[in-house]
């Protein structure tokens, strides 16, 4: 499978729009998210950080119901929070990209990335620096040192499916009501 397209970011609407689809695919299928994106770029003006911190609470209340987009009300808080970060970050460094690169290696920007910004983990950091363009160490070795305790590949056979018994099949069949036809 091939890994998520890398841009070269023209402004802070780019780095925005790439920050907040890592947003709303935590704990999402990225197909939904990919699917849906168009109309949310839309519903969010583009991605444009000074619009999008501008939102008034009636505003976001109409984003919550908006049929374009993912509507987790948590995950549009936190794109508007996210938009106010990014402004702060670019006024304190004179650019974004300024602070991107104002750090000594990707650990230490992950981990910066992920305390700045709401709704953003480790993968999420990862895949908006990849995507970004910044130096990302290679996805094996990254996934390698980033698996939760315990995984096991779905490549594995621990994962298959037992065989249902017949006496799993019987017990079955005397509990269930006998069909009718109507």
């Amino acid at each position: 499978m091939e890994g998520p397209t890398q841009i070269r970011p023209k402004g802070l609407a780019d780095y925005l729009d790439v920050l907040s689809k890592a947003v709303f695919q935590s704990g999402m299928s990225w197909r939904v998210v990919e699917a849906k994106w168009e109309g949310t770029r839309e519903a969010f003006r583009g991605f444009e950080p000074h619009k999008v911190a501008n939102l008034t609470p009636k505003q976001i209340d109409a984003l919550a119901e908006d049929t374009r987009l993912i509507r987790n009300r948590r995950k549009i808080e936190a794109t508007v929070e996210n938009a106010e970060t990014m402004l702060a970050l670019e006024d304190e460094f004179g650019g974004f990209k300024k602070y991107l690169r104002s750090h000594e290696d990707f650990e230490t920007l992950s981990a910066d990335l992920v305390k700045r910004f709401k709704f953003l983990g480790d993968t999420g950091s990862y895949y908006f620096l990849h995507v970004v363009g910044e130096p990302v160490p290679p996805h094996d070795q990254w996934m390698k040192s980033h698996r939760p305790h315990g995984f096991v590949p779905r490549t594995s056979k621990a994962r298959t499916a037992k065989p249902r018994t017949s006496a799993a099949r019987t017990s079955k069949a005397r509990t269930s009501k006998p069909r009718t036809r109507g």
